[in-house]
């Protein structure tokens, strides 16, 4: 039995594994998280994995999304 990923697995994540994952870049790389992700996308989709280059591009997305909250509640203070 073989354990770990396989490049043929369907690659969706799952909605907690796209804010653990976006935690973690944001943790990481501050307010370039997004590019990273972006980075990620474009790198699978020029790869030719349009599930995981799809999930980067999620995670890209909640990032620039709470981002956003963050901006907007420091305005509203």
């Amino acid at each position: 039995m073989s354990i770990g990923w396989h490049p043929d697995e369907d690659a969706t994540p799952t909605p907690r594994e796209v804010e653990n994952m976006a935690a973690v870049l944001e943790g990481r790389h501050g307010r370039h998280a997004a590019e990273v992700a972006d980075f990620f996308s474009t790198y699978h989709s020029q790869s030719g994995d349009a599930g995981r280059s799809w999930a980067w591009a999620g995670v890209a997305e909640l990032v620039r999304k709470r981002e956003r909250q963050r901006i907007n509640q420091v305005w509203s203070v």
